[in-house]
C-alpha cells in the first residue's frame, strides 16, 4: 500500500525577530540550538551566507526557506553586530512507531507506506504529516467499504527530542448494500440491470466466499463499465450514465446506490468501410469482421473485428498495427455507419530470441520449439505459437513472452520468453515388508527432460523375494532437426510364486521395442513402433478356471512381435494441469501373424476444456476413452492383454483394475477375480476451479467431477468343468459411476494427485476406496 500524502508547510514568520531592522552587511553566521542537525543543513538550507547585505524581506525569506526542510519547530533570528545569530528548536524524532487494530492491512505493508509518506521510526515528526496520513489512511478503509473506520493517533514524549508515536487502526465492518436504484431505463427492466452488477442488495455469497453486498468503490466501478458494456453490447451507442450517488446511514452500516441513466435509442449497422492501408485484400479483411451491415451494433463484436484484423497484420509481420473501429451515426439518423481505421505501420523483423528463467533447460531445447525464427518477419502468430509449444512441453509452470523494439532501428523487434521452471518427473524409493513377499526394495527414476536436454527417460527397479522388474525407456523427441523422434524400451520381468496363494497367475517375460514420430503439424504427430515380447505364464491351485483353460489350450509361452501406430492431436494450452483445449489420440496395436497370440487393440482418448473466466483458473473438462481388442482368427483373445479399469484416471472410488467381468473360481474356491474385458468404456466430466488463497494457481488444480466407466466381454472364455460367472456383451446398464473432489498438486518430486470419492451404483463384489493418490502423474 502506497499512501499519497499532499506535503504542507505551515511558516510562523510571527514569531522571528531582529535585533535591527536596517540592511546590514553580515560578516558571520552562528547557528544555536542544534542537537542531532548538522550546521552543514541550515547553511544549504538558508540562502545567506558572510559577507552578504541583507534587509528584512531577504532574511524573511530565508527564514521560510529553512521552515521548509521540516527539521524544526521554531526559527528565532537575532543579531549581535554584524554576526547574523539563528536560534532553532529541532523536531522531536521518532524513536518508536506502534500500529496495533489492523488485520485488513498487513503490518509490513502498512509500515512500507507509512515510511513512503514520511512516518517512520528514526525520522523527524511532522504533525501536519501525522494529519494527513491519518486522513488518507481513513479513505483507505473508506475504498473498501469501511466508512466507520477511524484513525487515532498520539505522540508520547519520551525524553528530550525523541518521542514515540501511537496509531491505534479501528478498521470497522463493510457497509452493506441496502438498495440499488437505476433510474431512467426504459427498455430494460431494474431486475435485467440488477442482474449485470456484481454488487447485490441481497445478501448472499460470489463464488463460495466474496459477499455480493459488500461496497466498496472499485466493485462499483466495475459494475458501472459493466452496465455500460451491456448496452453498448445490445446497440445503444449513445448510451450515458448521468450521475452517480452514494450515500450512507447516519451509523454508516448502510450504503444506498442511485445510478441514473440514458439510454438513448437503439441502433443497427449501416455502411462498414476501411480506411488506410490494409496490407491484405478487402474481402480478406471482411471475412475477419464479427460484424455485419444491418445487425444490431455491438462495442464488443467491433472490438474483436479489430483485433482479429490486428492479429491478422501481425501474422504477416506488421507487429506495431493499430487498428481501431470507429462508430458514428449516418445521416439519416437511422443506423451507425462503421469505419475501421487500419494503420499497418512499417514490417518488423525479428533481431534476436532471447530465453530467460531456463536455469535447468538447455536454450537449445527451448529454441528447437520456436516457429519465430531470428531475421524472419515478426508473426505475432508465430510468436503466440511458439509460447504454447513451449507451454505444451511440461516444463515449465508458466511462459511469458514480450516483443521490445530495437533502439534506432524501426524495423526491428526482440523477442523475450521468460520461463518458470517446475518439476518434469519424478524420483521415487521404497522399502516395505510382506509375508509372502519379504522384504521388498524398489526405486525409479522418471524424468521428461533429463538434465536439461528435452529428453525423455525412465528407469525403474523392483526386488523382493518372489519378484524382480527391471525397465528401462529412453526418448529423443528431436532425432532428426525437423522433429522426427525416436525412442526404444528395454523391459525385464520375473515372478516366483511357486509357494505363495497371493495371485491366481503369474507371468515372467522380457523384451524391447523401438519407436519413431513424425509430426504433421504443430499440432499432430503421428506414431510408429515395433517391439518383442517372450511370456511365460504360471498357473496355481487358485488360477481362475478361464486362465487354467487358455494355457492348457494354448501354451505357457507366448512369443510376440507387435506393431503399433497412434495418431495424436494436442491443442491443449498447457504440458501439465491443463485448463483449455483438446486432446485427441487413437492407436492401434496387434501382434502381426507368427505371433503365438495374434491380436489386435484399437484405443481413442479425447480431452475437451472449456474456460469459464478469462484466468483459466475456471474450466470444464469433459474425458473419455473406448478401446476394443479382439483375436486373429480363431485362437481366443490373450486373457493377460485385456483392458482394465478403476482407479485415477479411470474410475475414482474402484480401487485400481478391479471393475469388470468376473473369473470363474476353480472347484471349491471362493474368490472371484477380475478378469477384464477386451471393451473398455470410461469417461469423467470435471468443474476445475481454484482454491482461495492459493497464489500459484498453476501449480494446483481441484475439481469436482464424476466418473463413469467399466470393461466388458464379447465371448466368454471356456473354462474347465464348463461353468462360468461370464456374462459377454456389452451392456451400459452396467457402467459404474462415482462422484467426488479431487486435487493434483506440482510438488518439488513431481505430480501429487488424490481424490476423495464415493461410488454411486456399486454392487456387491465390488472393490471400493475412499481415498486414492498417486505421485509422479496427472489424470
Amino acid at each position: 500500500m502506497k499512501i499519497k500524502t499532499i506535503g504542507l508547510a505551515t511558516l510562523l514568520l510571527a514569531g522571528a525577530t531582529l535585533a535591527q531592522a536596517e540592511p546590514f552587511e553580515v560578516s558571520d553566521i552562528r547557528v544555536e540550538g542544534l542537537q542531532r542537525v548538522s550546521a552543514a543543513s541550515v547553511f544549504n538550507a538558508f540562502p545567506v551566507s558572510a559577507r552578504d547585505r541583507v534587509d528584512d524581506r531577504e532574511l524573511a525569506e530565508a527564514t521560510r526557506n529553512l521552515f521548509a526542510t521540516g527539521l524544526f519547530e521554531d526559527i528565532q533570528l537575532a543579531r549581535d553586530g554584524d554576526v547574523l545569530i539563528i536560534q532553532v528548536v529541532e523536531r522531536p524524532t521518532i524513536t518508536r512507531l506502534n500500529i496495533t487494530g489492523n488485520s485488513q492491512i498487513g503490518d509490513d505493508e502498512l509500515r512500507q507506506g507509512l515510511e513512503e509518506a514520511g512516518l517512520a521510526e528514526g525520522q523527524v515528526l511532522q504533525l501536519s504529516t501525522l494529519e494527513e496520513i491519518q486522513r488518507e489512511l481513513e479513505g483507505v478503509y473508506q475504498g473498501q467499504g469501511r466508512y466507520s473506520a477511524t484513525i487515532d493517533a498520539s505522540v508520547e514524549e519520551i525524553d528530550e527530542g525523541r518521542v514515540e508515536v501511537d496509531i491505534d487502526i479501528n478498521e470497522g465492518a463493510v457497509a452493506r448494500i441496502r438498495q440499488i436504484n437505476i433510474v431512467g431505463n426504459r427498455d430494460f427492466d431494474d431486475e435485467t440491470l440488477r442482474d449485470v452488477f456484481e454488487l447485490d442488495d441481497r445478501p448472499g455469497r460470489l463464488f463460495g466466499w466474496f459477499s455480493r453486498d459488500e461496497y466498496s468503490r472499485e466493485a462499483l466501478s466495475g459494475d458501472l463499465e459493466r452496465l455500460r458494456s451491456f448496452y453498448l453490447d445490445r446497440g445503444y451507442v449513445n448510451f450515458a450514465i448521468t450521475s452517480t450517488q452514494v450515500s450512507i446511514s447516519p451509523d454508516k452500516s448502510q450504503i444506498f446506490i442511485t445510478v441514473n441513466v440514458d439510454e438513448g435509442r437503439q441502433y443497427r449497422l449501416g455502411d462498414i468501410r476501411f480506411v488506410g492501408d490494409l496490407k491484405i485484400g478487402e474481402r480478406e479483411a471482411r471475412d475477419l469482421l464479427q460484424v455485419e451491415s444491418g445487425e444490431i451494433f455491438s462495442r464488443s463484436d467491433v472490438t474483436a473485428s479489430s483485433e482479429a484484423l490486428r492479429s491478422r497484420l501481425g501474422a504477416e509481420g506488421f507487429a506495431f498495427a493499430n487498428v481501431d473501429g470507429v462508430p458514428e451515426i449516418a445521416a439519416d439518423g437511422e443506423t451507425v455507419d462503421l469505419t475501421f481505421r487500419v494503420d499497418a505501420g512499417q514490417r518488423a523483423y525479428v533481431r534476436r530470441i532471447n530465453f530467460i528463467g531456463n536455469t535447468t533447460t538447455q536454450d537449445e531445447v527451448l529454441r528447437r520449439e520456436m516457429i519465430q525464427l531470428e531475421g524472419a518477419p515478426a508473426s505475432t502468430e508465430s510468436i503466440s505459437q511458439s509460447r504454447q509449444r513451449l507451454e505444451r512441453l511440461g516444463f515449465f509452470r508458466q511462459v511469458d513472452v514480450e516483443t521490445q523494439p530495437v533502439a534506432g532501428e524501426s524495423d526491428k523487434l526482440d523477442v523475450t520468453y521468460t520461463v518458470e521452471e517446475q518439476p518434469s518427473g519424478s524420483v521415487s524409493a521404497s522399502i516395505g515388508f510382506s509375508q509372502s513377499a519379504g522384504v521388498i526394495y524398489g526405486a525409479a527414476l522418471a524424468q521428461n527432460n533429463f538434465l536439461g536436454t528435452g529428453n525423455r527417460v525412465n528407469i525403474g527397479a523392483q526386488r523382493s523375494d518372489t519378484f524382480t522388474s527391471v525397465n528401462f525407456g529412453f526418448t529423443d523427441p528431436y532425432w532428426t532437426l525437423d522433429g522426427i523422434s525416436r525412442g526404444y524400451n528395454l523391459f525385464y520381468r520375473e515372478t516366483d510364486y511357486e509357494d505363495s496363494d497371493i495371485s491366481t497367475y503369474s507371468t515372467d517375460a522380457y523384451g524391447g521395442g523401438i519407436n519413431f514420430g513424425y509430426p504433421i503439424n504443430e499440432l499432430t504427430r503421428l506414431n510408429f513402433g515395433a517391439s518383442v515380447e517372450d511370456l511365460s505364464i504360471k498357473t496355481y491351485s487358485d488360477t481362475a478356471q478361464e486362465i487354467q483353460r487358455y494355457v492348457e489350450d494354448q501354451g505357457a509361452d507366448a512369443q510376440s512381435l507387435k506393431l503399433t501406430a497412434s495418431w495424436t492431436r494436442n491443442n491443449l494450452n498447457r504440458g501439465i494441469m491443463p485448463t483449455a483445449g483438446n486432446y485427441q489420440r487413437l492407436s492401434l496395436e496387434s501382434a502381426v501373424p507368427g505371433s503365438d497370440a495374434e491380436y489386435y487393440k484399437l484405443r481413442a482418448q479425447a480431452r475437451q476444456l472449456f474456460p469459464l473466466n478469462e484466468a483459466h483458473d475456471w474450466a470444464l473438462k469433459f474425458s473419455g476413452e473406448v478401446g476394443y481388442a479382439d483375436t486373429v482368427g480363431n485362437d481366443p483373445y490373450p486373457f493377460y492383454e485385456n483392458f482394465f479399469a478403476g482407479g485415477l484416471g479411470s474410475v475414482r472410488g474402484f480401487t485400481a483394475n478391479t471393475l469388470g467381468p468376473r473369473a470363474t473360481p476353480p472347484p471349491g474356491g471362493d474368490r472371484d477375480r477380475t478378469l477384464g474385458g477386451n471393451v473398455m468404456v470410461q469417461g469423467s466430466a470435471e468443474l476445475l476451479f481454484p482454491l482461495p488463497f492459493v497464489e500459484d494457481r498453476r501449480s494446483m488444480q481441484t475439481s469436482l467431477f464424476v466418473d463413469a466407466g467399466n470393461t466388458f466381454l464379447t465371448d466368454c472364455y471356456a473354462t474347465q468343468d464348463g461353468t462360468s460367472n461370464c456374462s459377454s456383451g456389452v451392456d451400459l446398464g452396467e457402467l459404474r459411476y462415482s462422484v467426488g473432489i479431487g486435487l493434483s498438486w506440482l510438488t518439488p518430486v513431481g505430480p501429487l494427485t488424490f481424490s476423495i470419492a464415493e461410488p454411486l451404483n456399486d454392487e456387491s463384489g465390488d472393490d471400493t476406496q475412499f481415498f486414492q493418490f498417486s505421485l509422479g502423474q496427472t489424470f
